[in-house]
């Protein structure tokens, strides 16, 4: 029986959190990739769609709400799970993410814990 391991896109416009997003999730057994603006990712959605995308609000070209919305709206869009993880932390931002089609939310700054909790609070793990 061959099992797929579960992949992981994060998507951030700065590169030191992405990569201790991607770090975090790999040490969870996830496949990471890594995207720097909701465009990017979109493509990388395009190509192959991943379990989980952790997902910033604020970037360039494509925001991480524009980002969610069109991901749900793609062939297979549903699947994956998808966690903000954002300086944003009033209500209303985070009423957005979820009305947009997040699954969760996540305050930067962020260790493994509290990564390592949303995934297994979403089913992920």
């Amino acid at each position: 029986m061959v099992v797929r391991m579960k992949s992981c896109l994060v998507v951030d416009d700065s590169r030191v959190v992405r990569k201790v997003a991607a770090r975090i999730a790999a040490d969870m057994g996830f496949q990471c990739s890594e995207a720097e603006d909701g465009d990017t990712a979109y493509t990388l959605c395009e190509r192959s769609m991943p379990d989980a995308i952790i997902l910033d609000w604020n970037m360039p070209v494509m925001s991480g709400l524009e980002f969610v919305e069109k991901l749900r709206q793609m062939e297979n869009g549903d699947h994956p799970k998808v966690i903000f993880c954002t300086t944003e932390n009033d209500r209303l931002h985070v009423q957005r993410a979820i009305r947009a089609g997040a699954d969760e939310y996540i305050m930067k700054p962020f260790d493994s814990q509290i990564l390592f909790n949303k995934f297994e609070q979403i089913g992920l793990l």
